[in-house]
């Protein structure tokens, strides 16, 4: 299942994510990742959490991030749930890429089981319309 977090530059999504996160840590029966640009997440996640920072692994663009995603997926059959913070920043601001991307994490999420959240700095209007529908309301 996938679920996207959506807003302007400063409207507290990270922070909505670390609150998703930590709660899903704390509930989980396995692992818990959480894939950022770089590592300043570090000290608002619990330490069960496993910390990704993208920048780390080279990923740019969207196929990268998700062979990435899905490596670690096909790798660590334990992983519950993934959340990734600044989306558009890791992979790209292209709107139809993004919802390719989306389309086929969906599809992945399905076979592996693992729940994604990710934040993305935009509106629910200028997300293309076959993805909007996985915005939190």
């Amino acid at each position: 299942m996938i679920k996207l977090i959506l807003g302007n530059k400063g409207s507290g999504k990270t922070k909505h994510l670390i609150d998703m996160c930590n709660e899903a840590t704390a509930q989980s029966k396995g692992n818990v990742v959480l894939i950022e640009k770089n590592s300043q997440l570090s000290y608002n996640i619990g330490y069960k959490t496993r910390l990704v920072a993208a920048d780390e692994y080279g990923i740019k663009g969207y196929d990268a991030f998700y062979g990435f995603i899905s490596g670690m997926c096909a790798g660590n059959y334990d992983i519950t749930d993934i959340f990734v913070d600044s989306t558009l920043k890791i992979g790209g601001s292209d709107m139809d890429e993004l919802a390719d991307f989306i389309e086929k994490l969906n599809s992945m999420c399905k076979i592996s089981g693992a729940n994604l959240v990710m934040t993305i700095s935009a509106s629910k209007e200028n997300l293309p319309e076959r993805i909007a529908k996985f915005a939190l309301e």
